[in-house]
């Protein structure tokens, strides 16, 4: 027991290693340490690496060897986070990396829905609607626009595109490695679609894994939920569950939550390296999260992984297990062309990303409503109809990477352009040329 009355975390993580009355013999850890840190020998023949890798360590920073990182960080487990969390920072916060771009994809899909913007970390802002007036409302992917733009370039060319290989990951072992790290008790299990493990009643740690384009995960622990109220006898008792909300200095620190989501990285043999980290917290928030956004090419994707920790340990977790896979190179179109698209119907204009100035002004009181006391004027000859268009003009334009849905529900991660309007409200569309793109699929 410690000063405050709690179980030593670095103790309770010794306890649960089933390794730790095995003795190491002399000089074992040094030899690890060094076998990761070495450079290898000029005469010694190259280890066989995939293409993915090799791109991966032309293209990003060089980042400490996977060994290194599994050595210092503790894996999340029914313990709560991991030790290595607090002995360090991440060695890539956020702020190298360029944003996600998004493509809207449609309803059901991870991504984008029509009709909803998302700001740069992904999450999505309901557009203003309803009856506000054409003045009150920012250009949506599906309305009247007009655009302009100046200085963008004429030249075509080629670019990367990527894939994310979920089969080769969907496997029993991939996922009880998952639920070890995660503390779920149970076999790796198919059960209508999904990999399951533990009870799915609400009564202990619970892991799913989809059978989609990404492998996608989400994890829950019921018994630390942190917004839901204690259980009382009296149903009919008042339940607020802020009212015992941690202050902002009690919640787990920021380090806390991003080594956690590093070793749930590490646990199913991903590197932490080929990610950005983010975290944060908000006013009477009871979990401080983070984010582990994958890095291509110096730009986030915009398929995060996502973490909530709590006082008592990792409260849910989300991500994607599928890796990431090179397709080669795919003809591409020019900036000029990529904004010309913008007015395609076949593309559509798609809103990713708000003003700064317009997603305050939503926050904002609304004007208190008065009630009519009669209808609308009754129009006149020659009135003039009303159909509003919103006129936006581009500024600039970035070539990068966004997820594809496809219709066997494969995700693609191809190349796209972001434009940028001078509100500051970016705009996306999909670079790749027509020549490349299957216009009958459904």
């Amino acid at each position: 027991m410690n000063d405050d009355n709690e179980l030593d975390p670095v103790a309770r993580l010794r306890a649960a290693d089933p390794a730790r009355d095995v003795e190491p013999r002399e000089g074992f850890a040094d030899e690890v340490v060094a076998r990761a840190v070495a450079e290898p020998a000029a005469e010694s023949a190259p280890a066989p690496v995939s293409d993915l890798t090799s791109e991966r360590t032309r293209r990003r920073p060089r980042w400490l060897p996977i060994a290194a990182v599994a050595a210092s960080i503790a894996v999340v487990g029914a313990l709560g986070y991991g030790v290595g969390a607090m002995t360090g920072g991440a060695t890539n916060l956020a702020g190298g990396a360029a944003p996600p771009i998004s493509l809207q994809t449609g309803a059901g899909q991870e991504g984008t829905t029509p009709g909803i913007a998302t700001d740069a970390s992904g999450l999505e802002s309901q557009k203003a609607s309803g009856f506000a007036t054409a003045d009150m409302m920012y250009p949506s992917g599906f309305g009247r626009n007009s655009f302009s733009a100046s200085g963008l370039t004429t030249d075509d060319g080629t670019a990367v595109a990527y894939a994310f290989d979920a089969r080769a990951a969907s496997s029993a072992d991939t996922v009880a490695a998952l639920a070890g790290a995660l503390g779920v008790d149970g076999t790796a299990e198919l059960t209508n679609g999904s990999w399951v493990v533990g009870p799915q009643d609400g009564t202990a740690p619970y892991l799913s894994v989809g059978l989609d384009g990404t492998l996608s995960f989400y994890y829950s622990d019921p018994l630390i939920n942190p917004w839901q109220c204690a259980k009382s006898a009296d149903i009919t008792e008042p339940c607020d569950p802020m009212a015992n909300a941690p202050s902002q200095d009690e919640l787990p620190s920021e380090d806390a939550a991003i080594g956690a989501l590093r070793s749930i990285l590490v646990s199913v043999g991903r590197d932490p390296g080929a990610f950005e980290f983010t975290s944060e917290t908000y006013a009477g928030s009871l979990t401080r999260t983070a984010q582990a956004w994958p890095v291509i090419d110096g730009q986030r994707l915009d398929q995060a992984w996502s973490l909530e920790l709590t006082t008592a340990g990792v409260f849910s977790a989300n991500g994607s297990l599928a890796g990431i896979v090179e397709l080669g190179e795919y003809a591409i179109v020019s900036e000029q062309e990529a904004f010309e698209r913008l007015s395609d119907p076949r593309f559509g204009a798609h809103l990713t990303n708000m003003p700064i100035a317009f997603r305050e002004e939503q926050l904002m009181t609304p004007e208190e409503w008065v009630p009519p006391t009669e209808p609308p004027a009754t129009p006149t000859e020659g009135s003039s109809i009303s159909w509003p268009v919103n006129h936006v003009e581009i500024v600039s334009a970035r070539l990068g990477l966004a997820s594809q849905w496809q219709p066997d529900g494969s995700v693609l991660v191809v190349p796209s352009y972001e434009f940028t309007d001078a509100e500051g409200g970016t705009w996306s569309v999909i670079a790749v040329a027509d020549s490349e793109l299957d216009f009958d699929s459904e």
